[in-house]
């Protein structure tokens, strides 16, 4: 590709504590695009997530957005600078409305000055969420908190989103509206960076991705390409 990467990840090695669970990864992400992070579990996907969030420490390595070196950054300036998780497993706040999770994702100098038109944005692509809008979190189903933590990080003003496991426990509908929806951010100018088990849908999605096994990138390539490799579908994607 022509273009500078938007993320770029080099030799990065991290985990937990003394435990290394992120081996020498390196992987770019490119501006307008969506890059798949494909594995099965405990490959180490939500480990680079959190990493790259700043939620956990690397431990050798670099990171690099927007063209600085945000290695060392914590995460609230990550987010501020456009770089946004959607986590594994929603965590959303149970017992707060759903307008105050989502001004909640509001928070940073970047976005909260303009909270008021994100919010409206976030209940034009959920209109759902606007329905509930007093609602405790706590009570929407497993997909309307998926969607509420897609908002959510939608009210930071990304321009990447990392989104970690989007449709885990959803029921297919709801799993086909998902990537519906993921895919409307995309083609509005989101740059998203997808760890997901649905392998064929997030390869549809995406135009790169990158298959990472025991925490490390065992092979890489376009979307299309990967998907159409017979040795890459058995021997990783469990196709």
């Amino acid at each position: 590709m022509n273009l500078d990467p938007l993320l770029k990840i080099t030799a990065l090695r991290g985990g937990y504590e003394s435990v290394e669970v992120l081996h020498e990864v390196s992987a770019n992400v490119y501006p307008g695009k969506a890059t798949a992070l494909l594995g099965a579990n405990g490959a180490g996907k939500t480990t680079l997530m959190k990493t790259l969030a700043g939620l956990i420490p690397s431990q050798a390595g670099q990171i690099e957005f927007l063209g600085q070196d945000i290695t060392s950054w914590p995460s609230n300036l990550r987010v501020n600078a456009g770089l946004v998780l959607v986590p594994e497993g929603r965590m959303v706040f149970p017992s707060l409305s759903v307008r105050e999770n989502l001004r909640l994702g509001a928070i940073s100098p970047r976005a909260i000055g303009d909270w008021k038109s994100t919010i409206e944005y976030v209940y034009d692509l959920f209109p759902i969420l606007a329905t509930r809008n007093s609602q405790d979190a706590g009570l929407l189903s497993g997909g309307e908190q998926q969607m509420l933590a897609i908002g959510r990080g939608l009210m930071a003003k990304p321009c990447l989103m990392l989104l970690d496991e989007p449709t885990l426990g959803l029921a297919p509908l709801v799993v086909q509206q998902i990537f519906k929806l993921v895919q409307k951010l995309i083609v509005d100018g989101l740059t998203v960076l997808i760890a997901e088990q649905d392998v064929l849908k997030t390869l549809d999605l995406s135009n790169f991705a990158y298959v990472i096994e025991n925490g490390r990138v065992v092979t890489q390539g376009s979307a299309v390409d990967i998907g159409a490799d017979p040795r890459i579908r058995q021997a990783y994607l469990g196709l």
